[in-house]
């Protein structure tokens, strides 16, 4: 006959019972606090999260969830609406604008015209590349403006992260985010640092990342409805992967300007400002041969501020109280002349490597 074993439980084994539970209870969120605390990247998640927080409400994008990962990414959203400039803003470049807006705008504004054939897809991706300077990222920033998309501006330290596994889920919450936000256009500047070629003597999490993102870039290819685009810019083209080069079929260079394309840079620099009569554009167009736009924009700021350089010499000659900077009236400034045009070539002689002629 088998015996009947009692157990009796009393409230001091229901005390142990509960201590140790506490117990681990406690160890574990003390390993999570001491983590979180030891974790020199976490005040800067943090303040990443808020800034996509408050990027989201303003783009009306508050619906959307979004997981750890995908808010660390959406940090770098860009407010298109907030950008004054448009096509106008960006003087000469007309070839590759109008292929642009064919091949990229158009299917992304035009869903209804290119559903039924793959041929008909968007493109995946586009290169834009040329000289630093000459307005690869401006081009990309209109883009996503004018074909009313949302802009990801994608930054390498945003996906890089000193736990292992943590690059690899960043890399795919860029996929899933603009998946969420599409239309979107995810703009990779100097992809090449990215995305260059692989070699034996990469690092392990780099390759990874790598990896992971090509072959998320890939899927794109098997959702004919996505409206994603993503874009490089880079100036060094034969340092990116060939792999990823396959992935980008439309290629525009984003050349030095030409005299004539110079001529429309400066003009557009100085629509806003009161030129004198003696100022011929045409003619610094031709003296500025090697120049990029952001050169002559530097050039016409050099220019600009000789003129408030003279302003303040006439008030120290007529012995005048200085106004205050907040309160001066930009009528006081006098027109911009040629000889400040040479005044600004001058100085752009001496601080950059670009040789110029007298004009």
């Amino acid at each position: 006959m088998a015996m009947k074993t009692k157990f009796s439980v009393t409230a001091y084994d229901i005390g142990r019972v509960a201590l140790v539970a506490a117990a681990n209870v406690a160890l574990v969120y003390g390993i999570r606090w001491v983590l979180r605390n030891l974790d020199p990247a976490r005040r800067e998640r943090e303040k990443a999260e808020k800034q996509a927080v408050q990027l989201l409400a303003k783009l009306r994008l508050t619906h959307l969830k979004l997981s750890e990962h995908e808010l660390a990414v959406a940090a770098d959203l860009v407010d298109t609406t907030a950008l004054k400039f448009s096509w106008s803003a960006i003087g000469g470049l007309e070839s590759v604008i109008e292929q642009l807006k064919d091949n990229v705008i158009l299917p992304l504004s035009r869903r209804d015209l290119f559903i039924g054939s793959p041929l008909l897809s968007p493109p995946r991706g586009v290169l834009l590349y040329g000289p630093p300077g000459c307005g690869k990222t401006l081009l990309a920033k209109v883009l996503a403006k004018e074909a009313g998309c949302n802009f990801i501006n994608l930054q390498l330290s945003s996906l890089a992260d000193k736990w292992y596994g943590e690059s690899q889920k960043l890399a795919a919450a860029v996929f899933s985010l603009a998946m969420k936000l599409q239309p979107v256009v995810v703009f990779i500047d100097e992809i090449d640092a990215f995305l260059r070629s692989r070699q034996t003597s990469d690092h392990e999490t780099t390759a990874m990342m790598k990896a992971q993102f090509m072959s998320l870039w890939d899927g794109l290819d098997s959702d004919s409805s996505a409206r994603i685009v993503i874009i490089g810019a880079t100036n060094r083209p034969q340092d990116v992967d060939l792999a990823i080069l396959r992935r980008m079929p439309l290629r525009f260079a984003v050349n030095l300007p030409t005299t004539s394309e110079r001529w429309t840079i400066l003009k557009v620099i100085l629509a806003d400002q009161e030129l004198d009569d003696d100022v011929d554009l045409k003619r610094v167009a031709e003296y500025t041969e090697g120049y990029t736009g952001s050169d002559l924009k530097e050039l016409c700021r050099n220019a600009a501020l000789s003129c408030v350089k003279d302003t303040l010499k006439n008030e120290c000659a007529l012995n005048e109280t200085p106004v205050d900077a907040d309160t001066t009236d930009s009528t006081r400034i006098r027109p911009i002349r040629m000889s400040d045009l040479e005044v600004g070539l001058q100085c752009q002689r001496q601080q950059s490597l670009v040789t110029v002629t007298s004009i």
